[in-house]
């Protein structure tokens, strides 16, 4: 993540559990333009991994990872050009 990454859209997904995290990252990821970011957090675990292998899969770009003082992560996807 760099900083002078723009960030268009956020969700947090603190406490939300597989599947509903994957729902939220898409539903927040068809609401953007093609290009834009969303910053999504997650908790450690299966969702840290499993929502950007997801975004991954379906074209959209990982910019990067940050672990937060919480423990949670903050992840910043790009969006497809594909949409």
């Amino acid at each position: 993540m760099t900083a002078e990454t723009t960030i268009d859209a956020r969700k947090n997904c603190r406490g939300v559990g597989c599947p509903m995290n994957l729902v939220y990252a898409k539903v927040e990821l068809a609401a953007l333009t093609p290009g834009q970011v969303l910053e999504i957090i997650l908790d450690d675990g299966p969702p840290v991994h499993n929502v950007p292998a997801s975004a991954e899969k379906e074209g959209h770009t990982i910019l990067g990872r940050r672990r937060l003082e919480d423990g949670a992560w903050s992840v910043l996807i790009r969006k497809s050009e594909n949409g």
